[in-house]
């Protein structure tokens, strides 16, 4: 049984583990799968780059800027207008999306692959038409290279300016490899062509460019401010939606009504510091959090976690 809470800092862990894992210990049956199921071998080392960055609480703010900048492709945030229940329920969502982030990252390869087994079955019911008549499918290798495109340059983006420096654990071309690797994800569930460098990112965001549309009104609102905030999360929340603001592409900020990576002034760099500041402080009240330590457990690089 997971230990009473004491305390407020034992009441603010609880609250951002059941935000992200959809459960108060940081630890439900999946998170558990990442410590037990499969041998030691996963689809990234437990000392490369891809543990570092999704390992960072930096990946808070990825998130809402991958989401802002996905929802700028009609046909994607057609398939998630119609068949999510994210307006009611956007935490059971965002566990969701946790949920396929972590076992990939953290995970066996046999639990990652069962995984995206899942999210691929989970595409086969979505596909439909917009409003306009334009067909969509959620299996569509073209719109599976959006999402993964703009997930990627979204926590690449975060790690760059609000987590570590990884220039001297990788090299100064650690980004590079990041996108390689990273992709091998995408490929495990349909999606085809795609980059391997930093380079190759940016210039296949570019190509989407004649297809991008205004991120709607009503949307854009409800990522920046989501209901059912309490009112200690309400401000921190805030603080990380406006350094998303600040770190979506060039290419897709002007979709998103966002000023983007092209404005450094005095007051972005003042907001993105204030940021790093908030992800300092929740780190050190969290500490690393379950599923790393799950997955250190079942590859050999770290302790039994003392909830398992």
């Amino acid at each position: 049984m997971p230990p009473t809470p004491r305390g407020p800092l034992e009441r603010v862990r609880r609250t951002f583990r059941a935000r992200v894992a959809g459960d108060p210990t940081g630890a439900p049956r999946w998170v558990r799968d990442v410590a037990l199921v499969g041998g030691r071998d996963g689809w990234f080392d437990p000392h490369g780059v891809v543990w570092a960055v999704h390992g960072g609480l930096s990946t808070l703010v990825g998130g809402l800027v991958a989401l802002l900048g996905q929802a700028a492709h009609p046909l994607a945030l057609a398939g998630v207008q119609g068949h999510s229940d994210y307006r009611e329920d956007p935490w059971a969502r965002l566990a969701g999306t946790a949920r396929w982030l972590v076992v990939c990252t953290f995970g066996s390869a046999e639990l990652a692959e069962r995984d995206c087994a899942r999210v691929r079955g989970m595409h086969r019911r979505v596909r439909g038409r917009t409003d306009d008549g334009r067909a969509y499918s959620a299996r569509d290798a073209d719109l599976l290279r959006w999402v993964h495109l703009a997930f990627t340059d979204a926590f690449l983006a975060a790690h760059r300016e609000l987590g570590a420096d990884l220039s001297g654990r990788f090299g100064p071309r650690w980004a590079d490899a990041y996108v390689r690797d990273w992709a091998r994800t995408a490929q495990a569930l349909g999606a085809t062509d795609l980059p391997a460098s930093e380079a190759e990112l940016a210039e296949a965001l570019a190509g989407f460019a004649p297809v991008l549309e205004p991120v709607p009104a009503d949307l854009r609102r409800f990522l920046l401010a989501p209901p059912g905030l309490t009112r200690a999360e309400a401000p921190f929340y805030a603080g990380l939606t406006a350094a998303a603001e600040l770190l979506l592409s060039p290419v897709l900020a002007p979709s998103a009504g966002a000023p983007g990576r092209a404005a450094r002034g005095p007051g972005e760099r003042l907001r993105l510091a204030a940021t790093r500041t908030q992800l300092r402080a929740l780190r050190a009240v969290t500490g690393r959090e379950p599923w790393e330590q799950a997955g250190r457990y079942r590859t050999g690089t770290g302790p039994r976690p003392t909830w398992l």
